[in-house]
């Protein structure tokens, strides 16, 4: 088969396109063919070495799209099913969906509910989940109002989406660097858009009842000063590539807000259905912005890590 395997840490170059031994099926695990699969921040990070639990050489990919080959569990899951998956060591711990084929466990493989597209399907597993699940923790309410730090990311459009989707009375603010994306941003359902400049939020004193904090740990702490009087934040990206808070003051910090958090790696079954509910009695747009073929998913990495990018990037096998 042919997959994008990582030898060493780089930039785009370091991904190679090859060939690649066809998975084995081992007890507790299916085989899937991969028909398509989402471009992730921490892909890259792992790419550029920033992640050192990743043992190389690897077949990056943390989530995908794929139709069921050879399974072991036969009475969940049927040959030529097509099902979803995410997280759960895949495209780090084990090879993962930058390939034609893979090899998954049984317990990280979803069922879904859907008549989209594959290219449409394929940008909703970790995107779509993560925002859902984030959107949860929230405790969403008619008159809140949604700060969504780093709203032209993957998640963040989906998190707008969807949102509209679950209250469509919030109002919805998402935050950028580079403001040439308000129109963007607004089309896809925001009211309002405000600069990030310098991880500064630009929102004359304004304060908002929910935060969804994308950028993370470097912002963080400039998040918490726009937050209300018990409003909540929920930490879910890494965006800005800083996984610490320093000098952390709670106390004064936290200014009367609640902090959570969310990663994809908490997804099951009953959300994903949830979420394919809300996608699907909505008829929301859930279609990627770019689309790449396997050979070229270095260069869809590379789109996806540019000022321009926005939105959701798949690759279609």
């Amino acid at each position: 088969m042919k997959a994008i395997v990582l030898r060493h840490p780089g930039g785009p170059t370091a991904l190679s396109y090859e060939d690649a031994p066809m998975p084995k099926v081992k007890e507790g695990w299916t085989l899937l063919k991969v028909k398509g699969f989402g471009i992730n921040r921490s892909e890259i990070f792992t790419r550029n070495g920033w992640s050192p639990s990743v043992k190389l050489p690897r077949i990056l990919g943390i989530e995908c799209v794929g139709e069921v080959v050879e399974t072991t569990d036969p009475e969940r899951l049927q040959k030529g099913q097509i099902v979803v998956s995410v997280m759960g060591g895949m495209g780090r711990a084990f090879d993962g969906s930058y390939a034609e084929y893979t090899l998954l466990p049984n317990d990280h493989i979803y069922s879904v509910n859907t008549q989209l597209a594959i290219q449409d399907l394929a940008a909703v597993p970790e995107t779509y989940g993560t925002a859902y699940g984030s959107l949860l923790k929230l405790h969403l309410d008619e008159a809140d109002s949604l700060l969504i730090r780093g709203a032209t990311s993957g998640v963040g459009v989906a998190a707008g989406k969807l949102a509209r989707a679950m209250v469509p009375s919030i109002k919805l603010v998402g935050s950028t660097r580079h403001l040439e994306k308000a129109d963007a941003l607004k089309k896809a359902g925001f009211d309002e858009v405000v600069l990030d400049k310098d991880n500064q939020l630009q929102a004359d004193g304004e304060k908002y009842d929910r935060i969804l904090e994308l950028v993370g740990a470097l912002t963080l702490t400039n998040s918490m000063q726009f937050i209300k009087e018990n409003g909540v934040a929920c930490v879910t990206g890494e965006l800005g590539g800083v996984w610490d808070l320093t000098h952390f003051e709670p106390i004064s910090q936290l200014n009367g807000g609640y902090l959570t958090s969310f990663e994809s790696g908490a997804l099951d079954q009953h959300m994903f259905d949830d979420l394919f509910d809300i996608i699907n009695d909505n008829q929301i747009d859930v279609s990627p912005t770019k689309v790449f073929d396997l050979k070229h998913t270095a260069d869809a990495q590379t789109y996806l890590d540019g000022h321009n990018s926005f939105g959701k990037v798949v690759v279609l096998p």
